[in-house]
């Protein structure tokens, strides 16, 4: 965790705007929200994975008293 936050802490406001920039080059600005959703899309799925699994822990633990 440290290395990763050295590094966004070397990176500058221009640093980003230039990724930013190589990214909307790379997909386009058609595909940019299309891109966002999916990723918005896969971390929801992966926020209720985990939250199904902690409910499934916590109904075996409460089973078990």
């Amino acid at each position: 965790m440290n290395a990763l936050t050295i590094f966004i802490g070397m990176v500058g406001p221009w640093q980003w705007i230039i990724i930013g920039l190589a990214i909307l080059l790379l997909f386009g600005g058609k595909k940019l929200p299309e891109l966002m959703k999916g990723l918005g899309g896969g971390i929801k799925e992966f926020k209720k994975a985990t939250q199904d699994d902690e409910d499934d822990e916590n109904k075996k633990v409460e089973e078990k008293k």
